[in-house]
């Protein structure tokens, strides 16, 4: 599926993963090879284990940072997971920031 889905420096990709423990979400420009930005829960703000509420928030996180960014328009790119549960509740926090998917 990745390889179908490419994202520009206008429209960039992001990038969800997840894993048993943790999701991570990146802001990816497929034209020039750089991360724009990515937020996980990991990070020192969040610190938790993923569930759909720190999915929520780790939407929120990059929804912020591609506004900073001056970006309003991303390519999803849920790679082999289902839109159900976590990654669903990313996109949605996503969109409610008001980044069109």
């Amino acid at each position: 599926m990745r390889k179908k889905i490419i994202g520009t420096s206008k429209r960039p990709r992001l990038l969800v993963f997840k894993s048993n423990k943790h999701i991570y979400a990146q802001i990816i420009d497929d034209f020039n090879k750089t991360i724009l930005a990515s937020s996980s829960t990991l990070a020192k703000d969040i610190k938790k284990f993923a569930n759909c509420t720190t999915a929520q928030i780790v939407g929120k996180k990059i929804a912020v940072e591609l506004k900073k960014q001056g970006l309003y328009e991303v390519i999803f790119d849920r790679g082999n997971n289902i839109y159900h549960g976590k990654i669903k509740a990313l996109a949605d926090a996503t969109r409610e920031e008001g980044i069109d998917l």
